[in-house]
């Protein structure tokens, strides 16, 4: 009598041990009774019937997601390997257990499919250079599409962007041409400017003829500063024009 006593209490035991369970704060429990769905448990501590209640564990933290990479053929047909990241996380465990058989598997299927499309309908300057436009249609389109599920995707970002070898050299030479193109047009436009201030200053000069007699003292005293072995005075025109006036007016040998 003692030992089936002791039997029946050990028995009793192991189902309740059992049918104790214990869920987080991030948990929920999805319960089903003799296959029926039952309803969602958690967090906390709650108590299933041996037997006949079987549960399902759903995180409801955020889920981080590598979408590997695709091949994709852009717009303007230039081949590519586009993978991205995927944020999302569980809103309704009883949809996502009892809509969709594998969520996560759903869910990775459905954004390496959107990525395909999306990246597919921009041309290759756009993927580069419009990279956050096209994360938010990523996002758009991925969460409408699980939404029946209970999934809710919260972000999408695209990681890299593979290019071929060819089309790598072309961006780096059509880089060096633009470098080069605003190198000249930097240099065209100092010119503009120098010319501007010259004529500016001849313009000035030609008003205010005493002008270039500073000019030319402020330059003899530049020269004599310079230890160099040879002078250059420069002598300007008008003094020229003196002397030629003014030998013309001297005498000339053969005549008395």
């Amino acid at each position: 009598m003692g030992i089936s006593l002791g039997v029946i209490v050990l028995i009793g035991i192991m189902l309740i041990s059992s049918s104790v369970r214990v869920l987080r704060e991030y948990e929920r429990a999805v319960v089903f009774r003799l296959g029926r769905f039952a309803g969602v448990k958690g967090p906390g501590l709650f108590l299933l019937i041996p037997v006949l209640d079987r549960m399902v564990r759903v995180p409801l933290r955020i889920i981080t997601m590598d979408v590997p990479p695709q091949d994709v053929i852009t717009k303007d047909n230039v081949t590519i390997k586009v993978n991205a990241v995927l944020y999302f996380r569980v809103v309704s465990p009883e949809g996502a257990i009892l809509t969709v058989e594998d969520f996560l598997y759903a869910t990775s299927q459905i954004a390496q499919t959107t990525l395909r499309s999306v990246v597919g309908e921009h041309e290759l300057d756009q993927i580069l250079s419009e990279r956050e436009t096209i994360n938010q249609t990523l996002q758009k389109i991925i969460d409408e599409r699980t939404d029946p599920w209970g999934v809710k995707v919260t972000a999408v970002e695209i990681k890299d962007v593979d290019l071929p070898p060819e089309m790598k050299r072309a961006i780096a030479r059509q880089a060096e041409a633009e470098r080069e193109r605003r190198a000249k047009v930097i240099h065209a436009e100092g010119e503009l400017q120098a010319s501007e201030k010259l004529a500016a200053a001849a313009h000035i000069i030609g008003a205010e003829p005493t002008a270039i007699q500073l000019r030319y003292l402020s330059t003899l005293a530049e020269i004599a500063t310079e230890h160099t072995n040879t002078i250059v005075f420069p002598i300007p025109l008008t003094l020229l024009e003196g002397l030629s006036a003014w030998s013309k007016k001297l005498p000339t040998g053969g005549q008395s």
